[in-house]
């Protein structure tokens, strides 16, 4: 019988994609925070479910070969899974993460590759959205949220983020602090400033700031501007974004620029594109050039292709590939994204690419713009797919299969979805023309992007 706060002597026998030891103790499965794999630890039982447990490490009695010094000081934010792990235990781990999500699908014959990485394993997110809170004694807190709570733990200086980015806090933090400005209580449903959320450009070093609040104002916030504009190279735009809602969701709808320009320019694959702050954009740049170079390379273009790219965001994908097929047409759900999609291809003398607005999880009138601008049916040779985490709707894939493109490209945040979405589309006349490939997009955490090409069977 395994109870709430025993200590426990375990044997770790294996480790999840989530970074837990598991170990097994009277016939219960217990899941081990802090422990890796071959490692013999005492720990505290801290939940007890009807199948399993899970416990936190107090001590390490035998330490694995794999373990490291940890890459941060922070406890309690639960993004750096690996971050006691040597980077060649991580990329092993998350192979094997991607092989046990194609099992459970039913898919144990699918070969996975080894996971490709970039060269920087920290500093590499280009964008960061820190929630702000109060201490109990009045100060400001910048981190993110504990796992599974929205307790903010200070981590202004992440080591994932862009080095910049933690003097940039320290100026936003003060300035709160010096006029006393409103934190957003979510339990009062109080205050005002909810989120900071930053951006810069990996290739341009362009910056945006923007300021998530309770409210369309900023008390004082031309001292905000004048702060930031003064210590911080490369700011091109200050906004505020209003979200009064009782959510998760962390922008609203309504953005209002306080100085410069409500977007950003940057170059990935040699396309500049511009970005707004809610437009998605892949947040580790050498990855996604890596990411994008494979996805065209699976994709065998001959140069006279139509490819179509849903969920293409602001068109980074299709655009990288522009040069190499007949025509991109790109579908995205975000209006401001297709908006700066489509500056994107005429600021680049992109001729050949065309967006258009529209939810890519739903069939109904899906292409229905696009067919009328062409005066003619959508008949794609390739697709890209980067939905996601959720993956694709079963409606999108009947959809595709009924399109019958030659190739469909599968870029995926979730090998869960992936397997789950590949196992629905085998049996509709495709097949896997390559292995799946993990690439490490987010090193140190639990997440793996992955990606893989169907071929359709002419018979």
């Amino acid at each position: 019988m395994v109870t709430k706060n025993q200590i426990l002597s375990l044997a770790v026998v294996e480790q999840n994609d989530l970074g837990f030891g598991i170990a097994r103790h009277e016939g219960m499965i217990v899941f081990v925070s802090g422990a890796l794999a071959g490692e013999q630890v005492e720990a505290r039982i801290i939940k007890v479910h009807k199948t399993y447990a899970v416990a936190r490490t107090e001590r390490i009695l035998t330490v694995s070969p794999l373990r490291t010094e940890p890459v941060c000081s922070h406890k309690g934010c639960g993004g750096c899974v690996w971050g006691s792990v040597t980077y060649e235990g991580e990329l092993a781990a998350k192979r094997q993460g991607v092989e046990e999500a194609m099992r459970r699908h039913g898919m144990d014959g699918v070969e996975v590759a080894d996971v490709q990485c970039a060269a920087s394993r920290t500093g590499y997110r280009n964008k960061a959205q820190y929630p702000v809170s109060l201490s109990a004694d009045g100060e400001v807190r910048i981190g993110f949220f504990a796992p599974k709570s929205h307790r903010v733990v200070e981590a202004a200086d992440c080591p994932l983020q862009d080095p910049t980015f933690p003097e940039i806090l320290e100026t936003v933090r003060g300035f709160l602090q010096k006029y006393r400005i409103s934190i957003y209580n979510e339990d009062t449903k109080s205050g005002l400033v909810r989120h900071i959320c930053l951006r810069r450009g990996a290739v341009s070093r362009e910056l945006l700031v923007v300021l998530v609040l309770c409210g369309s104002t900023l008390p004082h916030a031309e001292d905000l501007v004048a702060s930031l504009r003064e210590r911080h190279e490369g700011l091109v735009g200050v906004l505020l974004n209003e979200n009064r809602e009782d959510t998760n969701v962390i922008f609203g709808k309504t953005f209002h620029t306080l100085w410069g320009r409500p977007y950003l320019y940057d170059t990935l694959c040699g396309v500049r594109l511009r970005l707004a702050p809610q437009a998605f954009y892949q947040v580790n740049h050498a990855a996604a050039e890596l990411l994008y170079r494979t996805a065209a390379d699976l994709a065998d273009l001959k140069g006279d292709e139509l490819l179509l790219d849903l969920f293409c965001g602001v068109g980074s994908i299709g655009l990288s590939m522009a040069h190499r097929v007949g025509e991109v047409v790109g579908v995205e759900i975000v209006p401001e994204a297709v908006e700066c999609a489509r500056e994107n291809a005429h600021r680049a003398g992109i001729s050949n690419a065309s967006f258009y607005c529209a939810d890519a999880d739903r069939s109904d009138g899906l292409l229905s713009e696009a067919e009328a601008a062409r005066g003619e049916p959508l008949r794609p040779d390739v697709v890209i797919l980067d939905p996601p985490r959720r993956g694709c709707s079963a409606d999108l894939l009947t959809f595709l299969s009924d399109l019958s493109p030659s190739k469909i490209v599968y870029i995926s945040c979730n090998p869960d979805t992936l397997a789950r979405d590949l196992a629905r589309l085998l049996p509709c006349g495709y097949s896997l023309s390559s292995p799946v490939i993990p690439v490490n997009m987010f090193p140190l955490t639990a997440h793996v992007e992955s990606l893989v090409c169907l071929t359709r069977q002419t018979n």
